[in-house]
């Protein structure tokens, strides 16, 4: 009897360590998954990213000088004028203007 009792117990053993390691390797293998489903997600929104500033549209042309910059200082001297704005702010208007 002790012979079939030892089997047994052994049996018993190894079929449980198998159970737990293919719980283990099942676990791993979810995780492992779920990573790869994380990394390919956050590629994909860094590729999107790449791609939506590669198609930016370009910055807009800088206005002309000349009429366009004449007509902005007539205006601002007006305002200054009206009293809107002070002899300080009228002088750092005028001069990012003429920086243009």
């Amino acid at each position: 009897m002790g012979l079939v009792r030892g089997m047994a117990r052994t049996a018993v053993v190894a079929g449980t360590a198998t159970a737990v390691s293919g719980r283990v390797a099942r676990r791993q293998n979810e995780r492992w998954a779920t990573q790869a489903d994380a990394d390919a997600y956050q590629q994909q929104q860094a590729y999107a990213q790449q791609q939506a500033y590669q198609q930016a549209p370009p910055p807009p042309a800088a206005s002309p000088a000349g009429g366009d910059v004449v007509s902005q200082l007539k205006e601002l001297a007006s305002l200054k004028e009206a009293g809107i704005l002070t002899d300080a702010e009228f002088e750092a208007q005028k001069a990012k203007l003429l920086a243009q």
